[in-house]
């Protein structure tokens, strides 16, 4: 090992910094993209709510300077631009953002960590898993200078609307295809790297209950991914080599009969099947690493060992499972007759159950608990409720009866949004604040970090709860003047404090971008386990060296050994042996 921390330090910048195949690097870059990505996102959605909220208005300040695919020459937000931000939004938000940033950044700094391991598995297969993610963010990106501006087909990629679409639809299709192919390229890592590079004597069931969620996610990302990139490949082929795949026969366009452009015969059903088969696993690739930094944050800040551990990562597994038998309850409307509907209604009651078994070990766990109210422990507790909202306002979408009024409606968006904003974002800064001692040797402020969760809590729901109510009222999603579906000042109300919520929350992410950059200078520095954690990662230096570890370590007790009675210390690490 000396040798090889010689020869790491021996390396010139770009191989030590840029061309890495060092796990913690790798995980810091993809950390520090996916949040470049993520603000991005939320840039294009605070646009969108300006024009929901004003419609018909010059954008401000930025309106003129926008491309003349997305304005008019006053400045003012037109259809097709509204369309191609939602699109990037939904694309940016979810593929380039929080999936890279919950498993490319956390997992890839601090699962190898968690199980003992010099590394990932394979360290040059992780560093091109990073640069086919970059260069695929950066072709979604190229698609907004492109002819016709970026992709306007929602982030589904719906057929045959994408089919016929402008060129930013292709190039969106490329970047998918980028991108899936690098997220199987990390699955495969983790995979192996939890399988065969467990530090000796850590069995499965003494692993973090952060390590069961990357690893489980894994298998989703490997198993669901694969039909939705053969799908972008055949819309590729539709849109470049005229087959028709998803193109249906007699396609009518703005009221035109569209004979000569394809043979016809395909089936945009099948795009619908081939794209949910991933998007609802998709979901669990978001929720689960996020429940998994969840498990960490809180067993370390009520000093508590997880109540149900077992059950946590039985659900997990489970959960797992079933996210891949329930993708056609977002199809009830496509008319696929009553026995199937009420299949996949089935499956997405019974989805439901291990996600409530999660949440309730979680909740059960802070039962009696001395809990240390530190900025990771308040973006962590309130995960729980928001995620409780998202899910019992899912339930009625996946109910047949009530999917039919409540379908593409605000209130989807509001559900949908309730599991992955104040949901998994809440869990993924609660990480960052936990384990950013662990990556620089210094604490993030705790005055600058809780004026960073207050206002994101109360600003956030102020965005997504009116969305409830404007749903319920029947106002569609995807419209970018909803000037006659706001019948009445109420609903009207509501979709301007959607839109004012929107631009605090983005104003209280200045504390954090704040706290940040100058935590890694001038935070206040720390020990290597300032949180008196138990799980490996803390037994390693801060930053830890190239090969993570001064001495090979062993485990010798479960992940969360805290409060153990009779012991003089409130927690014992797991590669220290348990004494009295």
């Amino acid at each position: 090992m000396s040798a090889e921390h010689h020869h790491e330090h021996d390396l010139p910048f770009w191989r030590k910094y840029v061309f890495s195949v060092d796990h913690k690097v790798i995980g810091v870059q993809y950390t520090v993209t996916g949040l470049l990505f993520l603000f991005f996102g939320f840039c294009l959605m605070m646009i969108m709510r300006w024009q929901l909220a004003y419609p018909l208005e010059a954008i401000p300040v930025i309106g003129t300077w926008l491309s003349q695919s997305m304005v008019d020459a006053d400045g003012v937000l037109i259809g097709d631009g509204y369309n191609a931000l939602g699109a990037m939004h939904g694309t940016i938000m979810v593929f380039l953002g929080v999936v890279p940033l919950a498993v490319g950044g956390f997992g890839n700094f601090v699962l190898p960590l968690q199980v003992g391991a010099p590394d990932m598995a394979f360290p040059k297969l992780n560093m091109a898993s990073y640069w086919v993610y970059l260069v695929g963010g950066i072709v979604m990106l190229i698609g907004f200078f492109v002819p016709g501006g970026a992709a306007n087909s929602g982030w589904t990629s719906y057929t045959p609307l994408a089919n016929i679409a402008t060129t930013g639809q292709t190039v969106w299709l490329f970047g998918m295809v980028l991108l899936i192919t690098s997220s199987l390229l990390g699955s495969v890592n983790f995979i192996v790297t939890t399988v065969q590079l467990r530090a000796k004597g850590l069995s499965f069931f003494r692993l973090p209950f952060f390590v069961w969620a990357q690893f489980v996610t894994s298998f989703l990302l490997l198993l669901a991914f694969p039909p939705l990139e053969a799908a972008g490949v055949l819309q590729l082929m539709d849109r470049l080599a005229d087959t028709s795949f998803f193109m249906p026969t007699g396609l009518v366009v703005s009221g035109e009969l569209q004979e000569s452009i394809y043979s016809g015969g395909g089936s945009p059903l099948l795009w619908q099947h081939l794209f949910w088969f991933l998007a609802h696993p998709e979901v669990y690739v978001l929720i689960l690493p996020a429940m998994g930094i969840l498990g960490e944050v809180i067993a370390c800040n009520t000093r508590k060992p997880l109540w149900g551990y077992k059950s946590l990562v039985y659900s997990a597994i489970f959960l797992g499972f079933m996210s891949f038998i329930v993708w056609a309850h977002h199809m009830f409307m496509t008319g696929m007759g009553t026995t199937l509907s009420t299949f996949f209604q089935a499956t997405t009651m019974i989805i439901s159950v291990p996600s409530v078994i999660i949440l309730t070990c979680f909740i059960i766990s802070l039962w009696n608990a001395s809990i240390r109210y530190n900025t990771p422990m308040l973006f962590a507790l309130a995960f729980l409720p928001m995620f409780a909202i998202g899910g019992l306002t899912g339930l009625p979408l996946g109910l047949t009866a009530s999917d039919i009024h409540l379908h593409d409606t605000y209130y989807v968006i509001g559900h949908f949004h309730y599991v992955v904003a104040p949901g998994t974002i809440f869990a993924l800064f609660a990480g960052v604040y936990h384990w950013f001692p662990k990556v620089t040797g210094r604490k993030m402020s705790e005055f600058m970090g809780k004026l960073h969760f207050w206002p994101s809590f109360v600003f956030i729901n102020a965005v997504f709860m009116p969305m409830f109510f404007v749903g319920m009222a029947g106002v569609l999603r995807r419209q970018f003047d909803q000037t006659e579906q706001l019948q009445g000042a109420v609903v009207h109300g509501l979709t301007i404090m959607s839109s004012w919520g929107a631009w605090g929350l983005g104003l209280a992410q200045i504390p954090f971008i704040i706290n940040f950059f100058w935590s890694i200078r001038k935070g206040e520095k720390v020990g290597d386990n300032p949180w008196e954690a138990t799980t490996l990662e803390w037994a390693a230096p801060s930053p830890p060296p190239h090969g993570n570890f001064e001495t090979v370590p062993v485990v010798h007790c479960g992940p969360y050994e805290y409060s153990v009675p009779e012991k003089k210390t409130d927690y014992c690490p797991q590669n220290v042996v348990m004494e009295a």
